[in-house]
């Protein structure tokens, strides 16, 4: 995919989606539940980061492609093991390298949201909806942001589109059809190669709408309309030290016109999960003054993680 110039003001666009800054308060109340939380789950956070950017690899300093996916996959196995705690999660599987491909009219542009995105947790159960009918209907009033004179698709490859499929990645009769969130991971050495973190959650709006649009012409057929029923899914961002999270309501597959309801996004940006990791100890004057391992650990974003995670099961 290529990477939206002007970011998630752009992806808002794209997608007919409006933004509300901070996850909704069904997924916070999870947050703040203690009931919720791991034993020892600060100390076995620490572990995950340690393992990944110091005991995976041989190299002293690893790299962050080798780092990134390790702790992703780590947390993720971590939320995991509360299924005894909450049988509903025996209920999702988790599949790596998942594919969508829709495409969708907007304004006078047909858009294509199509390849790999990342890890994806499917469940038998949709997540149920966000916003209240009410709330749904109020997006009537909301104005999408435009780019005049600048073209809304300034930056996004141009291909030619010969087949207009939606592929949720899955073939019918799937046990775990239900997109719940995907794991989008910014694992680039390179710094000119990565995508920055306004990219990054364009990137995860639009990945997350289009497992979310693919999933709703299953349900309900192609014919554009306001959804009885809204498509929700999640979206978790990383570079292996900040994380992004996001919630999206898909509400309309009318996409065409800037008029009308709107979908929703929740929006959590930049949660540092910990500042910086020494490799390697620093010495002044024959004294350690950093020891190994991570720095200004923050326990609050692996509680994010972990109740996006628990959201729909708990």
């Amino acid at each position: 995919m290529s990477r939206p110039l002007t970011g998630v003001k752009q992806a808002l666009w794209l997608t007919k989606t409006k933004l509300i800054e901070g996850l909704p308060d069904k997924v916070l109340s999870l947050v703040d539940d203690p009931r919720n939380h791991i034993e020892n789950q600060d100390e076995r956070v620490l572990n995950v980061i340690s393992h990944a950017r110091l005991w995976h690899s041989t190299e002293d300093v690893p790299k962050r492609k080798t780092y990134c996916p390790v702790i992703v996959d780590s947390l993720i196995q971590l939320c995991k093991s509360q299924i005894l705690k909450h049988p509903a999660l025996a209920r999702r599987i988790c599949a790596k390298n998942s594919r969508v491909s829709t495409t969708w009219n907007r304004e006078s542009i047909l858009l294509q949201v199509d390849g790999i995105s990342g890890t994806r947790l499917n469940a038998k159960d949709p997540l149920p909806p966000i916003a209240s009918r009410e709330e749904v209907e109020a997006t009537k009033n909301h104005v999408l942001e435009t780019f005049y004179p600048i073209s809304p698709t300034i930056g996004l490859q141009e291909s030619n589109v010969y087949d207009e499929k939606d592929d949720t990645g899955f073939q019918e009769g799937y046990p775990y059809p239900y997109p719940h969130t995907l794991y989008l991971l910014e694992a680039a050495n390179i710094r000119p190669l990565r995508f920055q973190p306004d990219q990054l959650r364009a990137k995860m709006i639009l990945f997350a709408f289009g497992n979310a649009l693919a999933q709703a012409r299953l349900l309900y057929g192609n014919d554009a309309k306001v959804l009885e029923q809204p498509v929700v899914v999640q979206s978790v961002g990383t570079d292996g030290r900040v994380f992004h999270f996001l919630v999206l309501q898909l509400n309309t597959t009318d996409l065409a016109s800037s008029e009308g309801i709107k979908n929703l996004v929740w929006v959590d940006s930049d949660q540092l999960l910990y500042q910086h990791f020494w490799c390697l100890p620093v010495i002044k004057k024959k004294v350690v003054v950093e020891p190994v391992g991570p720095v200004d650990f923050q326990p609050e974003t692996f509680k994010k993680f972990l109740a996006l995670y628990l959201h729909g099961a708990v």
